[in-house]
């Protein structure tokens, strides 16, 4: 990843984004946050930029291996799925490329893309601009647009999105394989499967919790382990099944024979590198901790708890290995932290009104 960049709203000209004909860019969604005063927003660009993998003796080589490795054969539906997923994980990521955008009626220079194609940047944003490019004052929920400046013969356009989340309120973290998606990490064959070969199915009654839980005012940050060059596909699952909008946090990956049945591996180190910055930016809101038992979300999340505190006003673990709440692994993966802080659920029905069951106890303590 490159350094993160901080760049003031400047009139100064802009550097015009290094994207070529034959190039892609795609911007993650990101959550905003403002500074203690009020005054501004820090407003985090993530995004990628890379060539896709035409026909090649490379794509072909690497098809094939996959193909062996998941036992997709013929000319089906889903071998017709493995391969737009494929595709990818076999991008040319280009390095070194200087990216702009266009936010409101300013341009910003982002930086420079890693060697993995991706580039971050967090813009200053002054609260009245952004006032006055949303048409409001905030409420609970509101995304602002932007794009990539492309060259003058490029009429393609890139846009990305990001979500103001005001400094008090509630939050949801929730994992995305087997807490809203039915993937089945703990059976690899199956899991490889779910991810690469089938239309993604959702946890029955999730997005509609989910749902609920937005227009009572939640924000919502997806942390998961899936790599990022699964980012497209889960957003259109997000958006076609009905779950809110929120921003994404995933795992960097590189595809090799070695790695290719560790797709979802490395939950730890992915998730608090990406849940503790987010606490960090909004310490006056309340956060949901939700995520399935199937690997380490019980464990993860009780780490966290025990250290955030008051912060984390739930963990809510489905249970998709139909174990006990008073066995031993709840027991020691959730040391410290009250009983009623946590819940193990097998349907989404079990958490109906839970946010105004918590926002009762939050005015009761006062």
């Amino acid at each position: 990843m490159s350094s993160v960049a901080w760049w003031a709203m400047t009139v100064l000209p802009v550097v015009m984004s290094q994207i070529k004909s034959d190039e892609v860019v795609v911007f993650y969604p990101t959550c905003a946050h403002l500074d203690e005063g009020g005054k501004t927003w820090t407003v985090p660009i993530h995004g990628v930029i890379y060539e896709p993998e035409q026909d090649s003796v490379r794509r072909s080589l690497a098809t094939a291996s996959m193909r062996r490795a998941v036992g997709v054969e013929g000319d089906t539906p889903e071998a017709a799925t493995f391969e737009r997923r494929m595709r990818l994980f076999l991008v040319d990521n280009e390095r070194g490329k200087d990216i702009s955008i266009r936010l409101g009626s300013q341009e910003y220079e982002v930086g420079k893309s890693a060697a993995n194609g991706h580039f971050t940047a967090a813009l200053q944003l002054p609260a009245a601009e952004a006032d006055r490019l949303l048409g409001s004052r905030l409420r609970p929920s509101n995304w602002l647009s932007f794009e990539a400046l492309t060259p003058k013969d490029d009429a393609r356009r890139f846009i990305g999105r990001v979500q103001l989340i005001g400094p008090s309120g509630w939050s949801v973290i929730s994992d995305i394989d087997d807490t809203i998606k039915e993937t089945q990490v703990g059976d690899r064959e199956a899991m490889l499967a779910n991810t690469l070969l089938r239309d993604f199915r959702p946890v029955p009654g999730m997005a509609e919790l989910y749902g609920q839980w937005a227009r009572q005012g939640a924000a919502f940050h997806y942390v998961s382990g899936s790599p990022w060059q699964l980012y497209l596909p889960l957003a259109d699952f997000l958006e076609k099944e009905g779950f809110p909008a929120g921003s994404f946090h995933l795992k960097h990956f590189r595809l090799t024979d070695s790695t290719a049945f560790s797709l979802l591996s490395s939950q730890e180190a992915t998730k608090l590198g990406a849940i503790e910055p987010i606490l960090a930016a909004f310490p006056g809101r309340r956060f949901v901790l939700v995520g399935d038992s199937g690997e380490q979300d019980p464990e993860i999340y009780g780490r966290i708890a025990r250290k955030h505190g008051r912060q984390i006003a739930a963990i809510l673990i489905r249970n998709v290995t139909d174990e006990t709440a008073d066995g031993q692994r709840f027991r020691r993966a959730l040391e410290g932290i009250e009983r009623q802080r946590w819940e193990l659920f097998r349907r989404p029905q079990q958490l109906e009104g839970l946010l105004g069951r918590l926002s009762q106890s939050q005015e009761a303590a006062g």
